[in-house]
């Protein structure tokens, strides 16, 4: 995507980051933990969509959560906003900072705390990046499920803040059912825990509301995770069809039949040429291919697996294909993760889309988007999280050519509201960050909305924990009535955008 000014205000309910402020920062983080030069600060001035970018007043280099809680008493106390920030491999805007605020950076709190293997429990600082969870305790016969295709590089407090999903949580789940403890920098600068090592704790699900808040309520410091013991036996297949339909028509008969893949993806002809133009995958050259894991007991996954193919066969699937070593069945999944940055290879500019749907409804939705990109002149490549109907159609243009970047916003617009239209939903685990927030009143009644930012009021009732993102009119806390106002960090005429 190209580059565009940033749409916040440069004007805010905070002053601005004041010398005397700046001094202070310095005492907490040391020199070695604060920027303020222009050409440090540029680095963070977004996250993987680059078409929203803002310069932040300085940035700390937090290496402790007794840092983050004093930057964060210092921000509460001179009404300074603040946005903590990973490895910044978000799609949504979520790590967007703020023009008179700060961002927190986490990536030096990077320890591997605990291994209990006994519990199947790791514990992590925010700045550990996901694979080396997996890395950690793989010897021992365990992995850490949720995998997203950035997990070489996203961190795991990212994932945290935006629910991250991956290849498989169709089976595993997300993030949120394998985070089980959380302690927690709230906006006012306490220090709080919440859940544990234990599942189900007594009182209200504070760490569900928390995962998945995309850094609105505060920041995670200690982070307690579920791991899993590697299944027996993993069987991965692909499967190549003349087209979406006829594979999303077999995604559905392979769930109806009561079967449970661990990963069930899915590419189209776009998306195939592009991967295999980076990553050389030797997936078939076809319409739609269907990428299928089954785990679990030897004797279970092999009988499955052989109804998995005779279910793609009788939907029409003309080639199959098991890997037959752990190295093959490695070049089919980094063939499906590399899809996105892969698109590169295919087209100079282009929109990552996250969108969810009923799986059943999957071959109406891809006609549709097909329509819609004809009608565009634009090509769509498509690549899902098949099993649970998450799509991520990737909006191909060319911002040389004038018209054609804001055509490439207004399709990729009008594919969420498909997603709407059937059922499903804006996003599936990109999260909502500045992207999507004009989107949610589309999803959400307003009397929806203002519950929702009753929550968010009360853990920051100031609004300065990462406060443009999600809502598309910020709830003033403490406003008689509950009425929605403009919030002081919030932009005008942004709207138009949709």
């Amino acid at each position: 995507m190209t580059q565009q000014p940033s749409n916040l205000s440069a004007t805010s309910a905070a002053a601005g980051v004041s010398p005397a402020v700046l001094a202070e920062l310095r005492s907490i983080m040391g020199e070695r933990g604060l920027l303020t030069a222009p050409v440090d600060l540029r680095t963070y001035e977004c996250d993987g969509l680059t078409n929203f970018r803002v310069m932040p007043q300085a940035v700390v280099l937090a290496e402790s959560a007794a840092q983050v809680q004093a930057v964060v008493r210092l921000c509460h106390r001179e009404r300074i906003p603040f946005v903590a920030r990973g490895a910044g491999t978000g799609l949504s805007g979520g790590a967007l900072p703020v023009a008179d605020g700060i961002v927190i950076s986490l990536t030096r709190m990077n320890r591997i705390l605990e291994v209990d293997l006994e519990n199947a429990r790791v514990v992590v600082e925010p700045g550990v990046i996901n694979a080396d969870v997996t890395s950690r305790i793989a010897a021992a016969g365990f992995f850490y499920a949720p995998d997203p295709s950035s997990q070489s590089v996203c961190t795991v407090g990212g994932n945290v803040a935006e629910n991250s999903g991956g290849l498989h949580c169709l089976k595993y789940g997300f993030t949120t059912t394998h985070v089980v403890g959380l302690e927690v920098i709230l906006p006012d600068g306490q220090l709080v825990h919440l859940g544990g090592s234990a599942l189900d704790p007594p009182g209200y699900d504070l760490l569900g509301v928390f995962v998945g808040s995309e850094g609105t309520l505060g920041i995670a410091t200690r982070i307690t995770l579920r791991i899993v013991k590697r299944a027996q036996c993993v069987q991965t297949l692909l499967a190549a069809f003349n087209g979406t339909n006829d594979a999303g028509a077999a995604v559905s008969a392979i769930i109806a039949a009561g079967l449970y893949p661990a990963a069930m993806e899915m590419m189209d002809r776009l998306a195939i040429e592009a991967s295999e133009a980076a990553v050389h995958a030797n997936y078939p050259p076809c319409g739609g291919l269907l990428l299928v894991e089954m785990d679990g007991a030897t004797a279970e996954v092999e009988a499955n697996v052989e109804q998995v193919e005779a279910l793609c066969r009788s939907h029409g699937a003309w080639e199959i294909r098991r890997a037959k070593t752990a190295a093959e069945r490695t070049l089919i999944w980094k063939g499906r993760k590399a899809a996105f940055a892969a698109m590169g290879r295919i087209s100079p500019d282009y929109i990552v889309q996250d969108g969810v749907i009923p799986r059943t409804r999957l071959p109406e939705i891809m006609d549709e988007i097909a329509t819609l990109s004809d009608e565009a002149g634009l090509r769509v490549a498509n690549v899902f999280h098949a099993g649970d109907g998450n799509l991520h159609p990737l909006v191909l243009y060319d911002a040389r050519v004038p018209g054609q970047e804001a055509a490439a916003e207004r399709l990729a617009s009008r594919i969420l509201e498909l997603c709407i239209e059937k059922g499903g939903s804006i996003t599936g685990e990109h999260g909502v960050g500045e992207e999507k927030k004009f989107m949610m009143s589309k999803m959400f009644a307003e009397p929806d909305l203002e519950t929702m930012q009753r929550v968010r009021c009360a853990f920051d009732p100031l609004h300065l924990s990462n406060p443009t993102k999600i809502f598309p009119r910020p709830r003033l806390c403490g406003e008689k009535g509950g009425k929605y106002a403009p919030h002081p960090l919030e932009t005008a005429g942004v709207a138009e955008r949709f």
